[in-house]
């Protein structure tokens, strides 16, 4: 079995009626990821569409999710679901089948997903409004198009409008997926422990002389011992210069005496992920140039957690590490000037170009709003989950700064939980200060 299967038919249940709750009378129409070829006859790793899974648990490709609303908090929902293949089955593995998806993910019916074209019509036809967004399949649309057609052709006589009223459900999928609920936060802890397993082991393997991509066998090696199917993105294994590279994916370079190493990377469990960048010493020591920057980074981190609380706006981290940052580039003497003037000027810009948190969850940039409709910042609701990542980048040939911190490059990131008793940091297990990250990698 998929270790992308949930099999917990009262919680989706309850996500779907939620949703359709906000959402009101009509159809909500939603596929799954497609499967995609990388080259030839090769397929990247199938993992199901993010709002689907929330709202389904079902981890096959090739399925869709109809459901509307019968009453007050009531619903129906119909899948559509590859049938068993004995043949299919032998080269890639069971499949839950028709009878398997009504019975295992409590939806009320579920027929083969060659049936689609032909039962899309009467599935269609009570609703004045369809839930679909548009354009994210671009396979799927002509479907729903060509029922529509059918539909005004057997109703001509009646002059019928064209089709349904078309209504993006995504902005309420997000609005729900951004306060996690209690299975999701489970998920998340549990992706934060296996992410903060692969750090820590990051740290005990570097040395010089070894390549980027032998470090990170360390790191995923221990994602995969603690149950997480896959990364939650691309890891990044950045030693030396290479750290000053925001998406810096080769991890190809040998590590050298003196080097820091800078990692982030995430494991994904149960659909959801973590996020966490640590930066250390490959010789298990920081330089003096190293650690004064790494203090100036962590301390800005730090003002940046205390600054997520609920209700505050969703960019109050940022605010905080900004002012921490550029504060801390005077002391290294790569600014001059007062700090509330460099900040209102951006000088900080060249240093630290990136913001500072994003949403965290099902997706590594997670959904959910960050303004309102006036360009203003959104307050932070409790139970959701976003990212604190200052850093500084000091480019090897860059003569605007101290000799001494070029090539210097640092981040430091962990994924926060907005709660009502204040931030909670759901990596914390993974070594930060100064003392503890030496400690780890001298182990």
């Amino acid at each position: 079995m998929s270790r992308d299967t949930v099999l917990d038919p009262s919680r989706h249940h309850e996500r779907r009626r939620r949703l359709l709750e906000r959402l009101g009378d009509g159809l909500l129409v939603m596929p799954t990821a497609r499967e995609a070829t990388r080259n030839g006859d090769v397929h990247f790793e199938y993992r199901p569409g993010s709002d689907f899974h929330y709202l389904t648990g079902f981890p096959e490709p090739d399925a869709v999710l109809f459901a509307w609303r019968t009453g007050r908090g009531t619903h129906h929902s119909v899948l559509f679901v590859r049938p068993r293949d004995r043949a299919r089955e032998i080269w890639d593995g069971k499949r839950f089948g028709v009878a398997g998806a009504r019975r295992s993910f409590g939806v009320d019916e579920a027929y083969p997903i060659e049936e689609l074209a032909q039962r899309l019509p009467a599935l269609i036809a009570p609703h004045e409004r369809v839930f679909h967004r548009l354009m994210s399949d671009a396979a799927f649309d002509p479907k729903l198009f060509a029922a529509f057609t059918r539909l005004a052709t057997q109703r001509r006589r009646r002059q019928p409008v064209a089709h349904p009223t078309i209504i993006d459900p995504v902005p309420t999928i997000a609005a729900l997926r951004l306060q996690k609920d209690d299975h999701e936060l489970a998920a998340l802890r549990s992706a934060a422990a296996a992410t903060v397993r692969g750090h820590i082991a990051a740290m005990a393997a570097a040395r010089p002389g070894l390549h980027e991509y032998e470090v990170q066998v360390a790191l995923e090696g221990e994602f995969r011992r603690a149950g997480s199917p896959r990364n939650g993105y691309p890891s990044i294994v950045a030693g030396g210069p290479n750290a000053c590279v925001l998406h810096y994916h080769d991890n190809d370079r040998k590590l050298r005496a003196g080097d820091l190493l800078l990692i982030d990377a995430g494991a994904e469990i149960g659909g959801l992920t973590a996020d966490v960048t640590r930066t250390f010493p490959v010789t298990g020591r920081f330089t003096e140039p190293q650690a004064a920057v790494y203090r100036v980074v962590l301390r800005a981190q730090l003002a940046g957690i205390r600054a997520c609380k609920v209700g505050a706006p969703w960019n109050a981290a940022h605010r905080a590490c900004v002012r921490s940052l550029t504060k801390g580039l005077v002391e290294l003497g790569v600014l001059r000037g007062d700090v509330k003037r460099l900040v209102e000027k951006d000088a900080y810009r060249p240093f630290y170009m990136h913001g500072t948190s994003h949403w965290l969850g099902r997706d590594v940039h997670d959904v959910g709003a960050y303004e309102d409709d006036q360009g203003r910042a959104q307050p932070l609701p409790e139970r959701s989950v976003l990212t604190v990542e200052p850093g500084l980048y000091f480019g090897p040939r860059d003569r605007s700064v101290p000799s001494e911190l070029r090539g210097i490059g640092v981040r430091i990131e962990d994924d926060v939980l907005v709660d009502k008793r204040g931030p909670i940091v759901l990596t914390d297990a993974a070594p930060k200060s100064v003392r503890a990250v030496e400690s780890a990698c001298g182990e």
